[in-house]
């Protein structure tokens, strides 16, 4: 392929914007999956410790 075949897929008000790569969205997600459920299930995983 050329540069002159290639097209920019992005709408153009999109294409100044840098988007962050795709592991560290996982990794966030995972990471709030993990403290809402320590939240949501607080008392219950405390009281495997007691």
């Amino acid at each position: 392929m050329t540069d002159e075949n290639k097209e920019e897929l992005r709408p153009t008000k999109m294409r100044g914007v840098a988007f962050p790569k795709a592991k560290y969205g996982v990794i966030l997600a995972i990471i709030i999956i993990i403290v809402v459920n320590l939240i949501y299930y607080k008392e219950t995983i405390f009281s495997f410790f007691r």
